[in-house]
C-alpha cells in the first residue's frame, strides 16, 4: 500500500491552492466541504471560483507562482498545498518548495510528485467514504464511487448519531465486546434499523429498551433471500446488503459459485442442497435449523436460487420459524422464469402470440405428477415448467395426447444467465430425444409456446 488513508481535520485549517482552472475547481469544491480557508494564486480565475472570491469563500492572489514569489517560511504557514495549474514547469517548482518547507502536498497532474492524494469522497453528514486507486485510475475511482452511492442509504448519518446517543448505555449493558459487537449487528441488520432510516426514532427506541430489559439471550433473525437464476448482477440490492451482514448462510445447489463469492469469509457456511433423490439435509431437518441457528442469536440468511416462494419451499420453512416466535424478513428474487427467458431472449407473453403464462414444477411434493394436463392445452399461452428435465418425455407426452400440437415450440434453457448458458429449441414431439443427444443437464427451464419462436430474433446474451 503506497498511500496510506488519513482523515485529517481541515476546519478553518489554511490550504493553499495553485491554479484557478477546472481541475482546481474540482479540488476547491471538496476542500469547501471540509471547510478549510483556502488561498489561491493565480494569474485568472474560471467563472466559478470567482463567484466563491465574491462571496468572500477564498482569498485570491492574482499573480503567477515563481521560484522566488514564496519563501519556506510562507509556504510552512499551510497545512496543505494543492498543485492545479497547467504548466508542468510550475508544478514542479511548486511541489519542490512544498517538499523542502515540510508541507503536504498534492499533485493534480502527476499524482506520484506529491505526496498526498485527495480521493473521491462519498460525504453522508459525519459519514464519509473515500475511494482511491492510488492516483493510478481516476475512471476506477469514479467507477466505484457510484456504485458505493448506490448502497449507502443518503440518511445514513442520521443512522450514525442514534447509535452514538446508544453507545454508553449498549456498552454499559455488555461489557464484554464480543456480545457487544453482537448486539449492534442484531440492531443494524433488522427492524430497528430500517426504523431510524425512516425517521421513525420512537419506535426504535421502544423496542431497544425492550430488548435490553430482556434477561434472556436476543434470539436472532432469519433472512429467507432469493438469489435470482444465477448471475450476481441481478441480485437486488437488499439482497446483497443481507449477503454481507450474514453470519451464517444456508444455501442451495441452485445458488450459483458467483454469488457464494459475495458471502464473507468469516460467515458460516452450510449446504443444504437438493438433487433428486439425494438431499444433503432433509426439508424438515433446515426448517429446523433455522430455528436453533436463531436462538443462538444468530443472523442467519436463507440463500435460495430464483425467487423463495416460487417452488422455493420458502413458506415451509417460514411456518416453523413463526410457530417459534422468530424474526425473519423475505427478500424476493428474480425466479429462473423470468430470469432465464429474458437472457435467452423469449418473451414469456406477447400480444400476437400468448396472453398468458403458467409456472409449472416438473415434479411435486410426492414425487408423483397429478397435473391437471388439459388444463394447460391452450396454444395462445406460455407454459414454463421448472425441474422438469428428467420427466421431459412423460410431460411432452402428456401434452400432446391432451390435445396440443406436436409443432408446437419448445425451448430447453441449460444454466440460465450464466456464462454456462445454452439454449435448445425444438417442437413438442422432438424436444425430448434432442435434449439426450445434446447432453443437457440440470438446472434447466422448460418453455413451451409460440413465443419461443422470437428467440432467434431476440437473442442478445452470449
Amino acid at each position: 500500500m503506497k498511500y496510506f488513508p488519513l482523515a485529517i481535520n481541515l476546519q478553518s485549517q489554511p490550504v493553499l491552492v495553485v491554479g484557478g482552472g477546472q481541475i482546481a475547481c474540482k479540488k476547491i469544491d471538496s476542500l469547501l466541504q471540509a471547510n478549510a480557508k483556502i488561498t489561491v494564486i493565480a494569474p485568472a480565475l474560471c467563472e466559478k471560483l470567482q463567484g466563491y472570491v465574491d462571496k468572500g469563500e477564498l482569498v485570491w492572489h492574482e499573480a503567477l507562482f515563481t521560484d522566488d514569489s514564496r519563501t519556506n517560511q510562507q509556504l510552512k504557514q499551510f497545512i496543505l498545498i494543492v498543485v492545479a495549474t497547467s504548466c508542468q514547469s510550475t508544478n514542479k517548482i511548486i511541489t519542490k518548495q512544498a517538499h523542502s518547507a515540510g508541507v503536504l502536498v498534492n499533485s493534480a497532474y502527476k499524482h506520484d510528485a506529491g505526496n498526498v492524494i485527495l480521493p473521491a469522497i462519498i460525504s453522508r453528514g459525519d459519514v464519509v467514504v473515500t475511494v482511491s486507486s492510488n492516483g493510478q485510475s481516476p475512471v476506477i475511482t469514479r467507477y466505484l464511487k457510484q456504485q458505493l452511492e448506490v448502497f449507502i442509504p443518503q440518511n445514513i448519518d442520521s443512522l450514525s448519531r442514534w447509535a452514538q446517543s446508544w453507545r454508553n448505555t449498549i456498552k454499559d449493558k455488555f461489557s464484554n465486546s464480543v456480545d457487544r459487537q453482537q448486539f449492534w449487528g442484531f440492531l443494524l441488520s433488522g427492524k430497528i434499523k430500517d426504523w431510524v432510516l425512516s425517521g421513525k426514532f420512537e419506535q426504535a427506541d421502544s423496542q431497544i429498551k425492550q430488548y435490553l430489559n430482556k434477561s434472556d439471550p436476543i434470539t436472532g433473525q432469519v433472512f429467507l433471500v432469493g438469489s435470482g437464476p444465477g448471475d450476481p448482477d441481478l441480485l437486488t440490492i437488499k439482497a446483497l446488503k443481507l449477503i454481507q451482514q450474514a453470519e451464517v448462510v444456508l444455501y442451495d445447489r441452485l445458488v450459483s459459485d458467483a454469488i457464494m463469492d459475495l458471502v464473507p469469509d468469516y460467515c458460516e457456511r452450510i449446504y443444504v442442497g437438493k438433487k433428486r433423490s439425494n438431499h444433503a439435509l432433509p426439508q424438515d431437518n433446515i426448517n429446523q435449523l433455522l430455528v436453533d441457528l436463531a436462538k443462538q442469536g444468530k443472523r442467519v440468511l436463507r440463500l435460495k436460487g430464483g425467487d423463495p416462494f416460487i417452488f422455493g419451499r420458502g413458506g415451509e420453512e417460514l411456518e416453523l420459524l413463526a410457530e417459534n416466535n422468530i424474526s425473519f424478513q423475505v427478500v424476493p428474487g428474480i425466479t429462473a422464469a423470468s430470469g432465464c427467458s429474458s437472457y435467452a431472449g423469449i418473451p414469456l407473453t406477447h400480444r400476437d402470440y400468448s396472453q398468458s403464462v403458467h409456472f409449472i414444477a416438473g415434479h411435486l411434493k410426492d414425487e408423483s405428477n397429478t397435473l391437471n394436463w388439459p388444463e394447460l392445452v391452450n396454444p395462445n399461452q406460455t407454459l414454463v415448467f421448472y425441474m422438469g428435465l428428467s420427466q421431459l418425455g412423460y410431460i411432452t407426452a402428456q401434452l400432446i395426447s391432451s390435445g396440443l400440437a406436436p409443432t408446437t415450440p419448445v425451448a430447453i434453457i441449460e444454466k440460465g444467465t450464466t456464462e454456462h448458458q445454452r439454449t435448445v429449441i425444438s417442437t413438442l414431439k422432438d424436444i425430448a430425444a434432442l435434449a439426450v443427444s445434446k447432453n443437457l443437464k440440470a438446472p434447466t427451464l422448460i418453455i413451451v409456446g409460440k413465443v419461443v419462436l422470437l428467440q432467434e430474433k431476440l437473442a442478445w446474451y452470449s
